[in-house]
């Protein structure tokens, strides 16, 4: 299933089950090629499909792209009308391949902002993907961590709670019918995660990579998640007691 990079990795490793990534990096592809920043955005569409492909050719069952933050409306406006319309056009081009490989497609995020056109294109393209049992493919546009969690409190009180606990607020949030991400990447070389599922990343395991987004390929993909592999997840217990399986050789 995997290339010679991951061959020393044990074959009873499982991919993640949930990988959660922020494509970083387009704008500086384009800018070192002297082109435009648009067609870096271009260029990282192509990224999109590979990864996709490869995580459902990998067994992942949830992929989950940040597209677009609720702080990115403060780019230029040409910029942002451009994104906006290639996010129109992805949906008339994608929904139809998505659908056609049994994955279903969810978008994150407020929605308030989109023209009606676009709201209406991503209802349509939720509901014909609906069904399907595939990967799940969420993407993140007009998202916010802390939007994320505010309205998932918004929710809560409106329905008169007098407590908020974790388990009523994960409820209300935007991925709580999807398993917390098991891997959070993020291209570009910048090492943080710019309010993007503030909630669901506390057990996250974090991998970072130089590489910009137009460039990272399946080859990343499986660098990325043979560094997982590698990783000894404990969610606060100690080595000694996680099954041998899963207890990694600590200096």
């Amino acid at each position: 299933m995997f290339s010679a990079s991951c061959k020393d990795v044990p074959e009873r490793q499982t991919p993640p089950r949930h990988v959660a990534i922020i494509m970083d990096g387009n704008g500086r592809w384009a800018k070192k090629r002297f082109l435009p920043r648009v067609a870096g955005h271009k260029r990282g569409l192509d990224a999109v499909r590979e990864t996709v492909k490869a995580c459902k050719e990998m067994g992942v069952g949830y992929l989950t792209l940040f597209a677009f933050s609720t702080e990115n409306w403060r780019r230029p406006q040409e910029e942002v009308s451009f994104l906006m319309e290639l996010f129109l056009r992805a949906l008339d081009n994608e929904v139809e391949r998505l659908h056609n490989n049994n994955i279903r497609l969810q978008v994150l995020g407020s929605r308030e902002r989109f023209n009606e056109e676009l709201r209406e294109r991503i209802a349509k393209a939720e509901q014909k993907t609906a069904a399907n049992d595939g990967l799940v493919l969420s993407i993140a546009a007009d998202y916010g961590g802390r939007w994320d969690i505010v309205q998932a409190a918004n929710q809560l009180l409106q329905q008169g709670a007098t407590e908020i606990t974790e388990e009523a607020l994960n409820r209300h949030l935007t991925l709580s019918w999807a398993p917390e991400p098991d891997l959070f990447i993020r291209t570009g070389g910048e090492q943080r995660i710019s309010n993007f599922l503030l909630w669901q990343l506390a057990y996250s395991e974090l991998y970072f990579t130089d590489l910009l987004w137009p460039d990272f390929d399946r080859a990343a993909l499986e660098q990325a998640i043979s560094s997982y592999w590698q990783r000894e997840r404990r969610f606060g217990r100690t080595s000694e007691q996680l099954p041998e399986h899963q207890r990694r050789d600590r200096p």
